[in-house]
């Protein structure tokens, strides 16, 4: 009768102890701005400031390598002032996509050489072309990269240097293999680390699943409750895209939602469509009848699932970003304000 007391006891103060981090948790709103080579529109901009969002990462360029050039930016991506006026005291978080493959041909001194590279670079783009005017400050630069077992030494140093040279804040993104097996994949040096709970599945590999979010996939990796050893923010996808394939071959992505895809195609299985009569995208994609359409969208169930299993699964402390990627002409028009406000409000519930 005593074990089944204390054991009553213990049981509640878990639970009791779990309400109380829940209620303890605050998010701070942010979304990602990817897209390279655009700038901000107005309607973006505008849906930022009704929803309240204050923190904005935006991908500044990407870093690759070639034997001839070396390590090289690409893509390369800035805020200008005229449309940071456009935003309510937005922080903004410089964030660097890095490909995996750059390690395999870098020593620690090249390492240094690009550390420094891009600490430069960044300081650059936070300032006007012309001039030393400072478009906005910072205080943290995220790195992304997914790193393999193979690459984490070089990485992980990579991260170090980076941190060194610019004196900020470092986070960096998080897949849920390396936060699932941190013992084989390292813990990266940073202050924190954003958990990415997207595209788990190979995009053109699984054809029955959805590559940029299948609640079956993230279940297999936020199966029980784990506290990982850096401080963890989260990031969720609200985007789309639509796989086109013609003779069963993949041709390329068409930025298509799926209701626009239903005006010219048929339903055959689930996420899959037939086109039904030849259709011209935006002049420039021409589409034949019998071609094939995957869709791959994002809808409110998943995301209210996707967020029960992470609050239920995952630890989080403090003040924790909650990001959605990414910012672009179709945010708000998948998503309404009010749906985008209940998603940030029921996440510490």
């Amino acid at each position: 009768m005593k074990k089944v007391i204390v054991l009553s006891f213990v049981l509640c103060l878990l639970f009791s102890c779990k309400e109380e981090a829940s209620k303890n948790l605050k998010i701070e709103k942010a979304f990602y701005f990817w897209k390279g080579n655009s700038a901000l529109q107005q309607e973006g901009a505008n849906g930022l400031n009704k929803l309240g969002v204050k923190k904005l990462y935006v991908k500044l360029f990407e870093v690759d390598y070639n034997e001839v050039q070396g390590n090289f930016p690409y893509e390369k991506n800035r805020l200008s002032t005229y449309e940071l006026e456009k935003l309510d005291s937005v922080q903004v978080v410089p964030t660097v996509f890095i490909r995996n493959g750059i390690f395999s041909y870098n020593d620690k001194k090249s390492l240094d050489k690009l550390a420094d590279n891009i600490v430069f670079l960044i300081d650059k783009y936070h300032k006007e072309d012309y001039g030393n005017k400072i478009i906005y400050d910072y205080n943290e630069i995220q790195i992304d990269c997914d790193w393999t077992k193979s690459t984490k030494e070089n990485y992980f140093y990579l991260l170090k240097k980076i941190k060194e040279l610019s004196g900020k804040q470092l986070s960096c993104t998080l897949r849920l293999y390396p936060y699932k097996y941190p013992d084989i994949m390292g813990v990266p040096p940073v202050d924190k680390a954003m958990l990415m709970c997207y595209n788990l599945i190979q995009p053109l590999t699984n054809k029955g699943q959805n590559s940029i979010l299948d609640i079956s996939e993230l279940k297999k990796y936020l199966n029980e409750r784990t506290t990982y050893p850096v401080h963890l923010d989260v990031a969720l996808p609200v985007f789309y895209w639509s796989q086109w394939y013609q003779n069963n071959r993949f041709e390329q992505l068409v930025p298509l939602t799926e209701k626009e895809v239903q005006g010219f195609a048929k339903n055959i299985k689930p996420l899959w469509y037939q086109v039904i009569k030849d259709t011209s995208i935006n002049y420039n994609v021409y589409l034949k009848a019998g071609d094939q359409i995957k869709c791959e969208t994002i809808t409110m169930p998943m995301l209210q699932e996707a967020m029960e299993i992470i609050r239920k699964n995952v630890v989080l402390d403090g003040t924790t970003t909650l990001s959605f990627f990414d910012l672009n002409e179709g945010t708000f028009k998948q998503f309404s304000y009010e749906e985008y406000t209940s998603l940030y409000e029921s996440f510490t519930k």
